[in-house]
């Protein structure tokens, strides 16, 4: 019995977890925004209601085979905050197809 009463709370408490809630540049100015990749090296923000992307602060959080561009965001004070990089691929066309 006593078994049982212990899985059932373990059941309980794992449940219960939730995905912490993403920030989202809308509500940020430019400079917590930037700070918030920067510091944290990469992080995934929301930018609108359904709408959000991994940013990095530089290649070293890329794969192998990405590289990084520019990421501009929405936040409460800036239209287009700079607030570091994307990963992409990239896109090697040796032959030019």
């Amino acid at each position: 019995m006593r078994k049982i009463v212990c899985v059932l709370a373990l059941l309980v408490a794992a449940s219960s977890v939730q995905a912490q809630p993403r920030p989202m540049t809308p509500n940020m100015t430019c400079n917590q925004a930037r700070g918030l990749v920067f510091s944290r090296g990469q992080i995934v923000l929301g930018t609108g209601t359904y709408t959000y992307d991994r940013y990095v602060s530089d290649g070293r959080f890329c794969l192998r085979d990405e590289v990084i561009e520019p990421a501009f965001v929405p936040t409460r004070d800036t239209p287009q905050c700079p607030v570091g990089y994307v990963c992409r691929e990239d896109d090697l066309d040796f032959f030019g197809d």
